[in-house]
C-alpha cells in the first residue's frame, strides 16, 4: 500500500472509527498549534470545542462518582439495600445554595456554601499539609546521617540541613535581615531560586514532553512517513 493511499484509507487493518478519530485529533491538533501564528477562528473553535467537552465529561463523572452514590442514593435509597443517610440532606442544600447565585434576590444565600466550602477546606487540608510536608521535612531533616555514607553523602546531608535552616530564616520577618541573620536569608535566597528554577525546568520539560508526542502522533498515526 502507497503512502498516499495510507494518508487517505488509514494503514492495514485500521478501523473506521481509528481512521476517522486520528483525522479528528489531527486536524483540532493543527487548530491549536495556529495560534502560534495568529489568533484565529480555527482555534477559537478548538478551545471551545475542548473546554465544553472537558466541561460535559467532568459533569457526568462528577454525577456518576459523587453526587448519585453520595447524595441521592443516600437520601432515595429505594430498593438498593442502603441504608438511609439523612444527614446527607445538609451537603444537598449548600448545593442548591450555589446554585442561587443565579438568582439575585437569593444569591446572598451561595455566600453560606462558599464561606463552608473554604472553611472546610482550609480546616482539612490545614492538617494534611502540617503533616504531610511542615512535620515530615522536620523529620526528614533531624534523622539525616552525617556519618557512614562517605564525603559525598555528608556533603548533601549538610547541604539539606543548610538549606532548610536558611530557607525558615529567610522566612522570619519580625527581626531585620541583618548580620548572621541576612547571611542565612541570602543562603536562603539562593536555595529558594534553585529550587524554583528545577520547577521551572520540570514543567518546561512536561511541556516539550506533550509537544513531542503531538509530533510523533501527527508524522506516524496521521501522515505514516515515520514507523
Amino acid at each position: 500500500m502507497s503512502w498516499l493511499q495510507e494518508f487517505f484509507t488509514g494503514a492495514p487493518g485500521t478501523t473506521t472509527a481509528v481512521f476517522w478519530g486520528t483525522w479528528v485529533g489531527a486536524l483540532l491538533t493543527l487548530c491549536i498549534y495556529s495560534f502560534l501564528y495568529k489568533d484565529n477562528p480555527f482555534y477559537k473553535f478548538a478551545e471551545s470545542l475542548f473546554v465544553g467537552i472537558g466541561a460535559a465529561y467532568w459533569l457526568a463523572t462528577l454525577y456518576h462518582n459523587t453526587l448519585k452514590p453520595k447524595l441521592f442514593v443516600a437520601l432515595f435509597p429505594g430498593d438498593s439495600g442502603e441504608p438511609l443517610i439523612w444527614y446527607r440532606v445538609f451537603p444537598g442544600i449548600l448545593a442548591i445554595f450555589m446554585l442561587l447565585r443565579f438568582f439575585p434576590k437569593l444569591s446572598w444565600l451561595s455566600r453560606w456554601a462558599l464561606a463552608f466550602i473554604v472553611g472546610m477546606y482550609a480546616a482539612v487540608n490545614l492538617t494534611g499539609f502540617a503533616q504531610g510536608d511542615f512535620v515530615e521535612q522536620i523529620y526528614a531533616t533531624m534523622r539525616t546521617p552525617l556519618t557512614g555514607g562517605g564525603v559525598l553523602s555528608l556533603i548533601l546531608n549538610l547541604s539539606a540541613i543548610v538549606g532548610v535552616v536558611a530557607v525558615l530564616l529567610y522566612f522570619f520577618f519580625s527581626k531585620e535581615h541583618k548580620g548572621a541573620l541576612g547571611v542565612a536569608a541570602k543562603i536562603g535566597i539562593l536555595y529558594l531560586m534553585v529550587a524554583f528554577g528545577a520547577s521551572f525546568g520540570y514543567t518546561v520539560m512536561g511541556r516539550v514532553s506533550l509537544l513531542i508526542g503531538r509530533m510523533t502522533f501527527l508524522l506516524r498515526d496521521w501522515l505514516h512517513v515515520i514507523d
